[in-house]
């Protein structure tokens, strides 16, 4: 069940994005006015695709998954969210619409601001726009490469792309408890979980990684690298 808490302020909070280092006092001071501070637990839905977008999110504890909901029921996650990420979306200025969804995949802390306050900040503070800017764009380039390799890597490198990123981009340390599901890894490579299931398999039976249910160890990076490059 959704939780509504207001422990922090923005002045002060140790938990907020660098993007929040461009305002002044007084701009932290409008976000704190007009944001809501909430815990999700696991499963959880954040924002639903095609619902209204009238709050960012800020990820200050936890961790959730992005994903778009595709025909027939099947997903596509775009990425995971961590400390400290915002989450708008591309509605903002165009439709106001969420076109992808957010659910928590671990139990999950956000603070969700109204996007009247940020659009008020983008248009007076041309430092904290063109920080937003760069952070979007950002996010596009790296959806560009996500759908290369979606469409132009066969399985094998898909997954070993996959554990790569999970441990430089998410986790940070190795061995790591995976604390997202087997569906979770096949909506994220465009594959089936029965699938997804045999490729790790394969993996550890040649020696690179090493699966005891959720707790993961990736033995041999540099080839995991080297498979995902060669696709």
């Amino acid at each position: 069940m959704t939780k509504h808490v207001h422990v922090q302020n923005c002045r002060t909070c140790n938990r907020r994005k660098n993007i929040f280092t461009f305002l002044n006092d007084d701009e932290l001071e409008l976000i704190d006015k007009h944001r809501y501070e909430l815990t999700f637990n696991k499963g959880e839905i954040i924002f639903k695709q095609g619902s209204p977008l009238t709050h960012v999110a800020c990820i200050t504890e936890g961790l959730a998954k992005l994903y778009i909901e595709g025909l027939n029921k099947r997903n596509l996650i775009l990425s995971f969210a961590k400390p400290v990420q915002m989450i708008g979306g591309p509605g903002m200025f165009v439709d106001y619409r969420h076109h992808f969804s957010v659910a928590a995949i671990e139990d999950t802390i956000a603070c969700l601001i109204d996007t009247k306050v940020i659009e008020e900040l983008i248009e007076h503070n041309p430092v904290f726009a063109r920080d937003l800017l760069k952070t979007s764009n950002l996010t596009s380039i790296s959806n560009f490469n996500k759908f290369i390799n979606l469409t132009q890597k066969q399985m094998h490198g898909r997954i070993a792309d996959a554990f790569i990123f999970l441990l430089d981009e998410i986790y940070g340390r190795n061995p790591f408890i995976l604390s997202i599901s087997r569906q979770d890894l096949a909506d994220l490579t465009a594959m089936s979980k029965e699938n997804v299931i045999r490729v790790m398999k394969i993996f550890k039976d040649q020696g690179l990684l090493k699966v005891d249910g959720n707790l993961v160890e990736i033995l041999n990076k540099k080839e995991l690298i080297r498979i995902g490059k060669t696709g």
